[in-house]
């Protein structure tokens, strides 16, 4: 009874709230699922479809087999073929064709006796071969379909750098001048939008981009090497050093004239010179009161040598130098004292070794000699060139090499004389030196070579002033592409007037002061003004008078002489001038006689009295009385 009671209170209380909330439902369990019965139901529910669909295809396998069974067939039917039966005719193939099928999934009527269906691992078979072809002929890599030239002036192009990115040109000649090419911001005119001279007369030997492409190291003739920013405003200037101490290590830079420079591959601050004092010093672009590190190369005697270039390895870890005395000597960027590499007879001594460079894969360096030559070396095996060119003129105490993007070609210039042909870039097999290909530049020296392996774009410097751009539009990117397609600006002409025409300022009303309505007054009272109402003084002719000074001087001398000493207005003699007053001054002595009128004593005068001569006197006395 207590649970019936219970009951009827607890189904009293849901409908009370069932009426307020509006639903009902409260105090009941939740449903509770059993997820390994359901997980069960479904597998069996599977396995019951699964078992359908394979008596069905069994069935249509039997009413397939009540026609003509073949073996072929069969093993379609064993393939899982969805769909109805072929006919006997497409049916009946043989054992070859069918697998032929089965590999190939050709989609189509099949193919006249002959010919074969084309696959994509045939097509990609094709591009391997030609590509495997491209890469076995570098040749082929080599970008020198199309060309610009860039006038950089009337003299050699000794130095070019190209920034990392391949947007900027920087040249430099024996004309003291670097310019500045923008790619981006050329048009077809090819005009440099900046040209300064940083080194004042001193010739630009060298000229390179930072690893970064921020700043450019600048060597000239001179011992100072500096460092501008991209738009060519200075950043550093290395200081010179004592040329009175005798151990050049002990001074704070280079005393003679620089002959290289490069940056270091890997720290943006710190590169490389090389100059005439017989060093080769570190900087580093945060400290410009003092070099970093100092290597003295030495001869067999161990007397100074001369660097006429230096470089950097690719990894940055050893510093090489072409000397003088046809050495090339290599140390540890670390070790400044011991060379770590030496190479006695690597040029003809007394040549200036030109140029050396690291291959990309920092195995191979390669060397241009004063003695117009270029070898390959092995700094694993330096005792000997792993190959040699001879008979390549150099003129000019810059000419470089470089390797080409892919390591596989090496590229150098050649010089020749005003008139006697033209000069080439050569193009080298790395392995054997074997000449491969060669480019005619210009009627001039090649003096400057440089491929950049982000735009595959060659860039040569001339004897003649002009730097040209070789460059491919299928295999090059940006670069001279990019400044070709523009058309040229045309010319702002200065606005010219048909008919000359006279303005006067105050003419404009713009211009014009302001005037009084009426004039009256104002010229009554400039005519009591004496300074304005006076009557200007007519020009003095001839000396001045009055304390005014003729035109012709206005000095204190000239004055004097003009009213003094060439005062010629009294013409007379000056004794007649005098004497024409002795009359009235003896007739009336008011000037003088008065002053002395009580005082003026009398004027007595002696009688004169003959002598008498005595006659016998002597006749001399007798002439003197």
């Amino acid at each position: 009874m207590a649970d019936r009671g219970s009951d009827s209170g607890d189904s009293s209380s849901d409908a009370d709230v069932s009426s307020v909330m509006g639903f009902s439902g409260f105090g009941k369990k939740a449903r509770t699922f059993d997820l390994e019965a359901m997980f069960e139901q479904t597998r069996r529910t599977a396995i019951e479809r699964s078992q359908r669909v394979l008596e069905e295809r069994e069935k249509q396998d039997a009413e397939a087999s009540s026609g003509e069974p073949s073996a072929s067939a069969s093993r379609k039917q064993d393939s899982d073929v969805i769909g109805p039966p072929l006919p006997p005719a497409l049916g009946a193939q043989t054992d070859e064709d069918e697998e032929d099928d089965d590999d190939d999934d050709v989609v189509g009527p099949p193919l006249p006796p002959g010919y074969k269906h084309s696959t994509a691992d045939d097509d990609d078979d094709d591009d391997d071969d030609m590509t495997d072809e491209e890469d076995d002929n570098p040749v082929k890599k080599i970008p020198d379909t199309h060309e610009i030239t860039l006038q950089h002036g009337s003299k050699s192009v000794s130095a070019l750098a190209l920034d990392p990115s391949g947007a900027r040109l920087v040249t430099g000649g024996y004309d003291y001048d670097v310019k500045f090419w923008d790619f981006a911001g050329m048009d077809a005119a090819l005009h440099a939008f900046r040209s300064l001279q940083p080194c004042e007369c001193h010739q630009i030997r060298s000229l390179q981009y930072s690893v970064t492409g921020d700043v450019i190291l600048v060597v000239a003739g001179n011992s100072q090497a500096k460092v501008l920013d991209r738009d060519g405003f200075q950043v550093l200037e290395c200081i010179k050093g004592d040329q009175y101490i005798v151990d050049m290590a002990n001074t704070k830079g280079h005393t003679a004239m620089l002959n290289d420079g490069c940056w270091h591959p890997k720290i943006k601050e710190e590169f490389l010179t090389c100059s005439n004092d017989g060093t080769v010093r570190t900087w580093d672009l945060n400290s410009e009161k003092k070099h970093k590190s100092v290597f003295k190369p030495r001869s067999q005697q161990g007397k100074r040598v001369i660097p006429t270039c230096c470089t950097y390895s690719r990894d940055g870890k050893l510093i090489a130098a072409g000397c003088q005395d046809g050495t090339i000597q290599i140390w540890d960027r670390n070790l400044s004292v011991h060379t770590k590499f030496h190479c006695r007879q690597a040029h003809a001594a007394g040549s200036d070794t030109t140029c050396l460079t690291f291959s990309y894969d920092g195995v191979t360096l390669a060397s241009r000699g004063g003695d117009d030559t270029l070898k390959t070396w092995d700094i694993r095996n330096f005792r000997k060139p792993l190959a040699a060119v001879t008979g390549l003129s150099s003129f000019f105490p810059m000419t470089d090499c470089c390797f080409s993007p892919d390591d596989k070609l090496l590229l150098t210039g050649t010089s020749v004389k005003k008139d006697e042909g033209n000069g080439k870039l050569l193009f080298f097999e790395r392995e054997s030196l074997q000449k491969v290909y060669e480019i005619e530049v210009a009627d001039a020296s090649v003096v400057r070579c440089l491929w950049h392996p982000k735009l595959n774009q060659i860039m040569v410097g001339t004897g003649n002033g002009q730097a040209k751009v070789y460059y491919d539009p299928v295999k090059s990117q940006r670069g001279a592409m990019l400044c070709v397609v523009k058309s040229k600006r045309k010319e702002k002409h200065a606005e010219t007037l048909t008919q000359d025409y006279i303005i006067t300022p105050h003419a404009l009303p713009m211009f014009r002061e302001a005037r009084q309505r009426s004039t009256r007054k104002q010229l009554e009272k400039d005519r009591l003004d004496p300074v304005r109402s006076h009557k200007p003084e007519p020009p003095v002719s001839g000396p001045g008078r009055g304390g005014r000074v003729a035109a012709h001087g206005g000095t204190l001398s000239s004055f004097i002489v003009k009213n003094i000493a060439l005062d010629k207005t009294d013409d007379s003699n000056p004794r007649e001038a005098i004497l024409r007053h002795a009359k009235e001054a003896a007739e009336n002595p008011y000037w003088v006689a008065p002053a002395y009128k009580q005082t003026q004593p009398e004027p007595l005068f002696a009688e004169e009295e003959e002598e008498e001569v005595d006659e016998d006197q002597p006749e001399w006395k007798k002439r003197k009385i």
